[in-house]
């Protein structure tokens, strides 16, 4: 069975020091398989709302486990 999961990371931005939010979407064909179809999410700054691709040198990031996804799909009228 096809699963997507959700990968979020958090580290400090550059311009105000305020935790950026960073992440990805990736999908398993099954559970002992690799994620293929990675697709990147834009990282900002929650605080400032700078956008920043990565993490400094200096900057330490936190790493969430993965979490299971499922879109809830809507019709828009």
């Amino acid at each position: 069975m096809k699963r997507q999961y959700l990968h979020l990371s958090a580290y400090q931005c550059d311009k105000c020091e305020g935790p950026v939010i960073s992440g990805s979407i990736a999908v398993r064909e099954n559970e002992i398989s690799k994620e293929t179809g990675i697709r990147q999410i834009r990282a900002m700054c929650l605080a400032c709302g700078h956008k920043q691709a990565k993490a400094s040198e200096a900057s330490v990031t936190q790493q969430c486990p993965p979490v299971e996804w499922q879109p809830i799909r809507t019709l828009c009228l």
